[in-house]
């Protein structure tokens, strides 16, 4: 099947093609159909699926204007909101919007914190009939009067399973209360937990279902293996595999801000040149550090869970898991990013002691043992006895174990201390990160 059978208008379709795109990925090829037919949709579609195509043509297509249009705000309503959780994700979907959107006459604009909100205020009330926003400066945004949602046509929800695990529900209910009852609204996530469909069931009418990967499986594509190391000896590891092997352009996962800070300082004396990149990092520091890691100025970039989420890196051929996540389906999103767009990648996990019981998780969650191989001068001492494994919370970060703050329990997605794209109980400056 090729784009041209799925009823895109003549604008659409070109820009697709000076994107060297000929045949759309399976995503795309049952939603787009489905969206420009105005149902309600629940999509289960992980990241490097082509899914922010999947709704972003329809949704073009659906808001192109005639030719009578004006360029006043009165005749710029805005027509389409979507929700991200976080401000990365939120420019590369915008950016996805500018992109297919070239040759039809849409604006559009992004809201998310950590910026200065005056800019926002400005395009807003020029007139846009595309917003891409985290929930919490949205709602800012709302108290100030510069929003109305009384000509809403479509709402969507990218990620969705991410902005619960982020706390982000009560943002996203009021949100919801200040929208139209009749529009269309599309709901996209990795996984379809409980949770996901107890909310979907709340606001989708009648939706139509499209699920492309199979429930919590990687990338068929991606080489995962663990490497068994004592907690100190990782960052040791993790030097020697990029030196022996020449590796270039690798992602490296910590469970903290404050340990993503220390292993690139670390990698740095190491001769490594490397960044980090998480919440606490302004957008512009940020978004120069995604940039020098994509053009190959900066060989290692060190994130936390919710910073990498929807960065959009092409053929990135490693992701090391310096620590493994909390919560197995993390483990799912983290690697996804690489082996993408039909690309074979390579997930690598540095795992001591203290994270036993993680890994079997992870297992339990794939269904299947990951191979372990044991690097010659890196065996772990089998005489370390395991310590609690702490969230960053109390001060620590990045060792593998040690002091991280809180010792291990449950996901703390009920009320985390956010990071990203939202509305945080009480710390000034940090919403929508």
């Amino acid at each position: 099947m090729s784009f041209d059978t799925l009823g895109l208008l003549p604008e659409l379709l070109r820009a697709v093609r000076e994107q060297g795109y000929e045949n759309p990925t399976p995503i795309q090829e049952q939603a787009i159909p489905l969206v420009l037919a105005g149902r309600d949709l629940m999509g289960r579609a992980q990241t490097g699926t082509g899914k922010t195509a999947g709704f972003t043509l329809p949704l073009l297509q659906m808001l192109a204007p005639s030719a009578n249009t004006s360029a006043s705000p009165a005749r710029h309503p805005i027509r389409a909101l979507i929700l991200t959780p976080t401000r990365e994700l939120a420019l590369q979907v915008e950016e996805s919007v500018r992109t297919y959107g070239k040759y039809i006459p849409l604006r559009s604009t992004t809201i998310f914190g950590g910026v200065n909100i005056n800019p926002q205020t400005k395009a807003l009330r020029a007139g846009v009939e595309i917003v891409v926003a985290t929930p919490g400066r949205l709602l800012d945004h709302h108290q100030q009067g510069n929003l109305n949602f009384s000509h809403l046509d479509v709402l969507i929800l990218d990620e969705a399973d991410r902005m619960l695990d982020m706390g982000f529900i009560r943002d996203i209910q009021k949100i919801l209360n200040l929208l139209p009852a009749k529009r269309q609204t599309l709901l996209f996530s990795a996984t379809f937990t409980d949770e996901i469909k107890q909310l979907a069931s709340k606001f989708l009418k009648d939706p139509a279902t499209v699920q492309i990967t199979p429930t919590n499986t990687a990338a068929e594509l991606v080489r995962q293996v663990v490497h068994p190391v004592d907690r100190e000896r990782k960052r040791a590891l993790l030097a020697h595999l990029i030196q022996s092997r020449n590796l270039s352009q690798v992602l490296v996962f910590t469970r903290t801000k404050h340990g993503a800070n220390r292993l690139s300082e670390q990698l740095d004396k190491d001769g490594i040149n490397s960044m980090a990149i998480h919440g606490n990092k302004s957008q512009p520091q940020r978004i120069k550090a995604l940039e020098d890691f994509k053009n190959g100025n900066v060989r290692v970039l060190v994130a936390t869970d919710i910073a990498a989420r929807g960065l959009d890196i092409d053929m990135l051929p490693h992701v090391v898991n310096f620590e493994l996540p909390q919560v197995a389906e993390d483990y799912i999103h983290r690697i996804g990013r690489t082996g993408r767009a039909g690309a074979e990648g390579e997930a690598l996990s540095l795992v001591c002691v203290d994270e036993h019981r993680l890994l079997k998780d992870i297992e339990k969650l794939l269904r299947k043992d990951l191979p372990k191989d044991v690097i010659q001068g890196y065996a772990p001492d089998p005489s370390i006895p395991a310590e609690p494994i702490q969230t960053g919370r109390q001060g620590g970060g990045g060792g593998g174990g040690r002091g991280h703050g809180p010792a291990r329990g449950p996901r703390p997605g009920g009320a985390p201390a956010r990071s990203g794209g939202g509305r945080p109980s009480a710390r000034p400056g940090a919403r929508g990160k």
